[in-house]
This record gives structure tokens, sequence and C-alpha cells, in this order.
């Protein structure tokens, strides 16, 4: 098998009676020297023989001659050891690389380290479509392979289609560089949350690692009330507040035509359709005015240029709560932490992310951002950077509130909430600024 082969040789074991074998064994693991890898196994003469850790050679044969394991026994060698159950299953990525260097052997190529460090041991799932990541398969030599790699690759992955990222393509829309590698369509689906996105992976970008702002969404107490998405994209924030806040409408605004198509189709997959209006083009040049109880303003680094937007379509008579995304810079200073602002809001149980970045074992990695490789963080507390950039934030908003509308308001942090980190010390944070006319004295 190849998980032996790649081991190859004999392995040390400890041989002794068949009656004794289990009182050995158990004595081996509580000791932390029984080699995992490999079976117990019959040799010549009728013992069995215990697989044990080579570093742990010179200990054992100490513990033999002194008597102190209490149990005969000697030390031998297994020349054709067997493979434990745990280690004969391969993941997905260890099958990739082993048919990929039998392939590239049958050639009558040399299998080099620059072949291995090539092929991916991550990648992004969508329904039968696997995404490989940018530096993945940029050796010469597989241009030599043509369309049997990829179908190699496929196969490996339990996928049907096959698509490599590129960077992302300069300009305002951030449109993705995907090559499709295998397959004739883009469009995959994937779920979040009981949501249903599709969307094109060669034209459009989905972002996992914001599934749990997506959540927070979902919790937040929404009914009857009108949304403004500035920057709706296919929905990533629209439907949460739609399908699950109890949103009564959502005015979308989105100007990559691409991502409107899928934000179309997205509506419809989930029933919404009625229930929100999309504005195609720049949200800069948006017409709305005094009609948001809520707006949603998710585009990082920055989304300041939408601000004066923002404010404009408040009600001016009741006003409303924003949601600011921003990239906040952050020095590490973990003993200088501000407790976070609490809320009663319960985030919902979500289902696991099929796009989510994996492994051949299907777990987890720290999922990457298609904004710019960020990592999902736990629950945070607030950095006084943070806390700093919310409050001149505040300010700010007040001071275009009270000029646009000739009159004082106020404006309050509900919450700070960490999304994801950049490296170095740069934080997706989101913070929810509600914003009311201050009532006369």
């Amino acid at each position: 098998m190849a998980a032996r082969e790649e081991r190859g040789g004999p392995v040390l074991a400890l041989g002794t009676e068949p009656r004794w074998a289990q009182r050995l064994r158990r004595f081996l693991e509580e000791e932390r020297l029984l080699d995992a890898r490999y079976r117990l196994q019959e040799v010549a003469g009728g013992s069995v023989a215990l697989p044990v850790l080579e570093v742990a050679e010179e200990r054992l044969r100490e513990l033999q001659e002194s008597g102190a394991l209490g149990l005969p026994c000697r030390l031998l060698r297994i020349q054709s050891p067997i493979p434990s159950k745990a280690a004969s299953v391969r993941t997905p990525a260890q099958k990739l690389r082993s048919e990929l260097r039998r392939m590239v052997l049958g050639l009558g190529e040399s299998w080099s380290q620059e072949l291995e460090r090539d092929v991916p041991r991550a990648w992004q799932r969508h329904g039968d479509l696997v995404l490989l990541s940018e530096d993945s398969f940029s050796a010469a030599l597989w241009t030599k392979l043509g369309s049997a790699l990829w179908e190699k690759v496929a196969s490996a992955l339990g996928a049907q289609r096959l698509a490599r990222r590129g960077w992302v393509l300069p300009g305002g829309m951030r449109s993705p560089s995907v090559t499709l590698l295998l397959g004739q369509d883009g469009w995959v689906e994937h779920v979040d949350n009981g949501i249903r996105y599709t969307f094109d992976v060669t034209k459009c970008m989905f972002s996992p690692g914001n599934i749990t702002e997506k959540l927070r969404v979902a919790s937040l107490p929404c009914a009857g009330e009108v949304l403004v998405d500035l920057y709706a994209g296919i929905g990533y924030f629209t439907l949460p507040y739609l399908v699950h806040a109890a949103a009564a409408f959502v005015h979308a605004c989105e100007w990559n035509h691409h991502a409107v198509e899928a934000l179309r189709r997205n509506l419809a997959l989930n029933g919404v359709q009625d229930l929100c209006h999309i504005h195609h083009g720049d949200s800069r040049q948006l017409q709305l005015q005094d009609v948001a109880d809520r707006v949603n303003l998710g585009l990082i680094p920055s989304s300041e240029e939408g601000w004066p937007v923002a404010c404009r379509v408040l009600k001016k008579g009741t006003g409303g709560v924003l949601h600011i995304h921003h990239n906040v810079e952050a020095l590490p200073a973990p003993s200088c932490l501000q407790p976070v602002v609490p809320r009663n809001e319960q985030r919902p149980t979500g289902e696991s992310s099929s796009g989510e970045w994996e492994d051949g074992q299907r777990e987890m990695q720290s999922p990457e951002e298609t904004e710019g490789g960020g990592k999902e963080m736990p629950a945070a507390r607030v950095r006084p950077e943070w806390q700093r950039w919310a409050e001149a934030t505040a300010a700010q908003i007040q001071g275009l509130l009270e000029e646009l509308h000739g009159q004082p308001w106020r404006t309050s942090i509900l919450h700070i909430e960490a999304v994801k980190s950049y490296a170095p010390h740069v934080h997706h944070v989101v913070l929810d600024l509600e914003c009311r006319p201050a009532l006369p004295a």
C-alpha cells in the first residue's frame, strides 16, 4: 500500500506470547511507546509483535533487561508491517499527491520538491466544483500533461468541475481572475445558514470568511424595517436580512452586472424576490432618501465614500442604525483590551459552509477571504484602536447628519464586531451605530 511504501523498511516491535499481548499493549499505550501506524501481528514461532516507536528502543531495552516490564518479551523487527486501519485511510490530499506522483513518474519524469510544493493541500469546494488556489500547479512540467492532469485532479478530489483562482483584478468592481480548467459552466450553488447562493465563480467573488457576520446579521431584530444595502454583491447580507432577520423590504445597490445577475437569481431561489428592489449602478449616485431604518455598508477596506449616502437614505424623522465595515489597524497589545459592548441577540447555528477551504479530511482550515486572505476571528474583545476609530466615525457621521438636516443629531455606538483578521495587525470590524434626531430640550 502507498502508506507503507512511503515509510519503507522493517519496524521495531516487542514480541510476546499471545496471552500477554493485550496487557503489554495497554502498558505501551500508557507510556506512549506504541506505534499506532501499524497493527499487532503474528510472527514466526506463534508470538505476537507489537510495533513500537524507534526512538524508544534504548528505553525498552533497559526495561526488558531489568524486568521492569513484568512480562516476557523480546525486541525484534517486523519485516512486512501491516498498516493500521487509521494509517491505511488516505485523505484526498494524500491521494492526489500519490496519484500525481505516479503519473509524473510514469512519463519518465522525476518527482521534485518543486512539484511537491505545487500540489494543493487545501481548496475551496462549491458543490461539484473545486476551486484551487492561485499558487498551485505553477511548474512548467504540469503544462505537458494537458487535460489529463485536470481530469486526474478532479477524480482524486471527487469533483466534476475544476477551476483555479488568480489574483483579484484591479478596479472598483473587484472582479475575480478565475480560470475554468475542467467543465463548461462556472455557476455553482453554496449554502450558508439555510440560505442558498448561486453565482459564477469566474465572474463573482464569494467570501466564506464572512460567515460570522452573516450569522450575526441574521439574528438582528429587523421585523418591519426597511434596509438599504449599499454594496449588495450577490446578496451576502441582503439575503440574511430578508430570510432570517425578517426585514420588510431591502433596497440593494450593486454596480457589477455579473453580481446583479447572481443577486436576482438568489432572491428568487430563496423566495424573497418581491421584497427587494435592485438598484444597478454606482451607489454614490443613488437617488433614494428618507427611506431606511437600517443601512448596511459592507465594503472594505473602507466604506467611507458611502457615509453621505447612508445619512441621506436614513429616515430623517426617526433615524436608524448604520452597520459600517472597515479595516482598522491595531498594534498587538493583548493586555490592554476593553470589554466588548454587550448585546442580547442570540446567534443561530449555521450550516457548515460548502465554500470553506478544506483539506483531505474535511477539517476546516482558516477560512480564506476572497477580499484579501483574511482569517475568521473567534469572539473578540474591543481593542483601543477599534474604539478610537468607532468614536471618530460616530463624530463624523453626526456631523454629516447635522449638516444634511440642519438640526442636532446624536450617534451612539451599539456594538463593535470583529469579523476577521489580516496580517499584520489589521482587523475587519463592523460598527453598529445608532443615529437619531436629537429631541428639543
